[in-house]
């Protein structure tokens, strides 16, 4: 499995619906993103059984994304149809609800492979998610296998995170949380930090 982090996001054109519910044929990443940072998350089906559960917690948490200047974007092998027959089925029928992000229609498996999150034996995509940053390139990922479910709230604080280093310079430690303070990178730095901190890690 390919590491993406430092490299440019893989570009891609594809069908999508966007978090309106209109569907779109040509939707580019790039011009989706452009000069904003980005949460690009895989999930293998529509109408399956931990995915529904990921992408309602995305939503519920999508303006919480938004505040922090990140677009969301979902991606799968179904169609474009199919997202939105999801979209259109009520959350207690096994739906998700109208979602307010944008889902990408990968069938041709064109996107997955980019991406190197394609299962070599079901032939659908790993529970992966990529933040990338303003200047397309990804700076964090994460992969999960098809039955474990995503940690969304993880990828909020390694948003706030980058945001962080990106602001003041300094660099966060396991478990850092927004609020809290960061490192300074240098042996001075981590003495410091670790003579405050240690006990709590």
């Amino acid at each position: 499995m390919s590491v993406l982090v430092s490299r440019p996001a893989p570009e891609f054109t594809a069908a999508a619906v966007l978090g309106n519910g209109d569907i779109v044929e040509n939707f580019t990443l790039s011009e989706a993103i452009k000069g904003t940072k980005a949460v690009l998350f895989f999930y293998p089906l529509d109408f399956t059984f931990v995915c529904p559960s990921e992408l309602i917690a995305f939503d519920k948490r999508y303006d919480e994304f938004k505040k922090r200047g990140v677009e969301v974007i979902g991606v799968s092998i179904d169609s474009q149809f199919t997202h939105n027959a999801w979209r259109n089925t009520a959350i207690n029928d096994g739906g998700i609800g109208k979602v307010k992000y944008t889902m990408v229609a990968d069938v041709k498996h064109e996107i997955c492979q980019a991406y190197d999150v394609e299962h070599p034996e079901a032939g659908v995509a790993f529970r992966g998610s990529f933040l990338i940053d303003e200047e397309g390139v990804v700076r964090h990922q994460v992969v999960n296998d098809l039955p474990l479910g995503r940690n969304i709230d993880d990828m909020l604080r390694m948003v706030d995170a980058l945001n962080f280093h990106e602001e003041h310079g300094e660099v966060c430690p396991a478990g850092w949380q927004a609020g809290e303070k960061g490192m300074v990178d240098s042996p001075e730095g981590v003495a410091s930090y670790l003579s405050q901190n240690a006990d709590s890690l």
